[in-house]
């Protein structure tokens, strides 16, 4: 059993598949992903009332898990009175459609449940564009599963009355959503090119930018509020959860006396973070790119954090970032379970601190504007 509380939220049993020499390097790894997916179902205010794992050679082709396996959890949905199921990774057309005909109730896979949850995120124009353009390009290979049941015969050979109605309705929505993405592409570009010209505003000024980036959850909104703390009006939203907020904000800092920074707060980052939202917030993650500095927050709590980072990393390198500069910062030192002197420097630069201790923030600050200093002036860009 995973989790047999009750309240209001919708019951799910997760499932994944642990493929023998495929994406995880060894089954600890596996297993953090399938908590992970945990935490992300909650996030996306679903209760998982079971987990359900398989080892295999390779995920079958039809059902993602095996045949058997399946059965297992429509037994298990039935008893656990279970109205929904998540996988942990992202799934064909095919499966998804094959497992909800075999389950009798709707499958999510990973992508789609992390779409849900920037969906339920996204506050401002810009990120509620970006989501609902990947969130299209998604449904439109999967839309045939919303048909299957339609009829597709009568009426003669080559003319429209052909085609039945499941059919004529599926050409139809694929219109409309082809018809909904160049919508978007249009109003993102021109969103694009606002954000280009705040971009070239800043960059005239004299002030350096630094970028918080890191896995999600790990902190940066909350080192974001610390640092802007006595101007509520610039906060902006945190919580204990994955993907709190996913609006890229920048504020300014006061350097105390050292010289102001502008500061960036982005989007998390995830292991498996579909390729269609990465791709959809390019130019909010731009930011990063052009930052004078990176400051990558990292959960030390996290028996993880290693993970994390190297995820982060590549993400920024996918980004074109990885010449920029940065510092490591790590968070929640006050949350591990070993003693961990913070807050305090470490001899490669990183900077061991707790975010809600004001000690951390003032040596942060001043790493930062110390860094700062070290560039002589000298932009980037």
């Amino acid at each position: 059993m995973y989790d047999s509380g009750t309240d209001n939220f919708t019951r799910a049993i997760i499932a994944g598949v642990y493929e023998i020499q495929g994406d995880y390097d060894n089954e600890e790894d596996f297993r953090h992903s399938m908590e992970e997916l945990g935490e992300l179902s909650r996030a996306c205010y679903y209760r998982p009332v079971a987990r359900v794992t398989q080892t295999l050679e390779h995920r079958t082709s039809a059902l993602y898990l095996g045949a058997g396996k399946v059965g297992e959890i429509k037994e298990l949905a039935g008893n656990e009175e279970a109205e929904l199921v998540i996988l942990n990774d992202t799934l064909t057309p095919i499966q998804i459609r094959n497992l909800s005909k075999e389950l009798g109730v709707p499958v999510l896979d990973r992508t789609a449940l992390i779409l849900e949850i920037f969906k339920d995120r996204a506050r401002t124009r810009e990120a509620k564009l970006q989501v609902e353009l990947a969130r299209l390009q998604y449904m439109k290979p999967r839309l045939i599963g919303m048909w299957e049941k339609q009829n597709r015969q009568g009426g003669a050979s080559g003319s429209m009355s052909s085609k039945g109605e499941g059919e004529t309705q599926l050409e139809i929505d694929r219109r409309t959503i082809d018809h909904r993405l160049a919508e978007l592409k249009k109003q993102l570009k021109k969103v694009e090119g606002e954000r280009e010209t705040q971009r070239k505003r800043r960059q005239n000024s004299a002030l350096p930018l630094a970028a918080l980036v890191g896995y999600t959850n790990a902190g940066k909104s909350t080192i974001m509020n610390a640092f802007v703390g006595r101007e509520p009006d610039k906060k902006v939203f945190e919580a204990d959860m994955l993907f709190a907020t996913l609006d890229t904000t920048v504020r300014r800092v006061n350097g105390a006396g050292r010289g102001d920074f502008l500061l960036s707060d982005t989007v998390g980052f995830i292991q498996k973070l579909p390729t269609g939202l990465v791709e959809a917030f390019k130019s909010t993650l731009e930011e990063v790119k052009e930052a004078d500095l990176i400051l990558q927050v990292v959960d030390y709590s996290d028996p993880h954090y290693k993970d994390h980072m190297d995820t982060t990393g590549k993400t920024i390198a996918e980004l074109g970032a990885g010449d920029v500069p940065m510092m490591v910062i790590y968070n929640k030192a006050d949350m591990c379970e070993e003693e961990t002197a913070y807050p305090r420097i470490g001899q490669d630069g990183s900077v061991f601190i707790s975010a809600r201790d004001k000690d951390s923030i003032r040596l942060l600050k001043d790493a930062i504007t110390e860094r700062f200093a070290e560039f002589k002036g000298k932009r980037r860009y």
